[in-house]
């Protein structure tokens, strides 16, 4: 597994632009303001691209590759085209299944069940109905966060809305297959629960 899963607090800023239709975003170390992963969306077909711009935009496939900085796969995650509920699929660096994730039929907040490779829960991730504020937890324990604030040394970095971090527990081990699936899922929650 890669060294830069190690760490517990990234940054994550979204690419924006007027007819954007690739999910596409930067990860950095919000202390240092160093770019740490790069999240993209290459392999996207035409006929994906022109439903990105209409009302079915959540039900289209992706296909997003996250690297290190200087290149090197960390995670895939893929999810074929989703008429009502998605399940998506994570891959590790050698590209084999790891794990995925099962959107909750009904949540006020978003949310949904992150499955180790035999399908078997290990967390959820659920979310607020009145903000973009989510959290994985087991049972009672708070595994990681994603927020929209951050007060941290890398706050310039924060500017805008399209920005958010994701803070994981001391409590997940650095080598554990669990940081892969919980950063798949950040890079879901716009692509499953609020487009």
């Amino acid at each position: 597994m890669n060294p830069v899963l190690s760490s517990n607090l990234y940054l994550v800023k979204e690419h924006t632009g007027f007819f954007k239709s690739a999910n596409n975003f930067d990860i950095f170390d919000p202390e240092t303001g160093e770019l740490v992963m790069e999240c993209r969306e290459e392999k996207l077909g035409i006929f994906t691209k022109l439903l990105r711009f209409t009302d079915y935009k959540r039900m289209t496939p992706f296909d997003v590759q996250i690297r290190s900085a200087g290149g090197e796969p960390i995670v895939r995650v893929t999810r074929g085209v989703s008429l009502f509920l998605s399940k998506v699929k994570v891959l590790d660096e050698n590209n084999e299944v790891i794990g995925g994730f099962k959107q909750k039929f009904f949540s006020l907040g978003g949310a949904f069940s992150v499955l180790d490779v035999n399908d078997q829960p290990l967390c959820q991730l659920k979310g607020k109905w009145s903000g973009w504020d989510f959290s994985f937890v087991s049972g009672t324990r708070q595994l990681a966060r994603v927020t929209k604030k951050w007060g941290g040394l890398g706050k310039e970095l924060f500017t805008t809305a399209d920005n958010y971090v994701l803070s994981i527990d001391d409590s997940v081990p650095p080598d554990s297959p669990l940081r892969q699936l919980i950063l798949g899922a950040v890079m879901c929650i716009d692509m499953v629960l609020k487009e």
